[in-house]
């Protein structure tokens, strides 16, 4: 006969909240006879790559295309409901480091609702440059526009700050010589206008570390002064 133990173990595994047990059990089966009659369907969606666990000193520093082209197939009732954000493409760049590597991307990356399989990704490989994080300061060049009063000219150009501090891979941060102002339009400007507007840096994979606005100062002049 079976002894005390046992009989505990079977207790606790079998018979405890029984009841709660066959419901689950009930509405499994339901599920899986719901799912399985559906006809079977497939859809093509565009999601993101996204990259986990870059080192804190490295930049991705490829302006490549970051996305990929994930085949789908289910049950059909399954797959209308199938939204973007249900499907996940994951690569881990924990051991990654400076220079150029090549990511296979499967079926193991790719993350999608229970009942679905992945059947085909676009592109099965991609390729990205990682570099060391640098971070420095760089001088503001106000930008400006517009029609001059007859006889006028732009004498200075104040920009307050008059530097920021931006941050990204340490090739291209090295390659930028200063940042840049949003066009001010200066027209009727006659002696001294200060107008408020942003800085940035063209390259995309460079960043502004907290970016503030900026205040232009445009300061006028006769261009009859040289002459005389």
């Amino acid at each position: 006969m079976p002894n005390f133990a046992q009989r505990s173990f079977f207790q606790r595994t079998f018979i405890h909240n029984f009841g709660l047990k066959v419901v689950s059990l009930l509405l499994a089966i339901g599920l899986w006879l719901v799912v399985a009659r559906d006809p079977i369907a497939e859809v093509e969606m565009k999601v993101p790559i996204e990259f986990q666990n870059l080192p804190d000193n490295l930049e991705v520093d490829s302006t490549g295309s970051t996305e990929a082209q994930i085949r789908v197939r289910g049950p059909e009732r399954l797959i209308h409901r199938l939204q973007v954000a249900d499907v996940r493409a994951e690569i881990d760049l924990a051991n990654v480091r400076p220079g150029e590597r090549t990511f296979d991307l499967n079926g193991g990356q790719v993350h999608v609702p229970q009942y679905l399989e992945v059947v085909q990704i676009k592109p099965g490989q991609f390729h990205l440059s990682f570099d060391n994080r640098e971070t420095r300061v760089v001088q503001v060049r106000p930008r400006v526009t517009g029609n001059f009063a007859s006889g006028m000219r732009v004498a200075q150009l104040i920009a307050d700050p008059p530097n920021i501090t931006i941050t990204g891979p340490r090739r291209r941060v090295d390659a930028v010589e200063a940042a840049t102002t949003d066009p001010v339009d200066v027209s009727g400007a006659m002696t001294r206008a200060t107008f408020v507007t942003q800085a940035y840096v063209p390259d995309p994979l460079i960043q502004v570390v907290h970016p503030t606005p900026i205040r232009v100062t445009v300061i006028m002049e006769s261009s009859r002064d040289e002459k005389n």
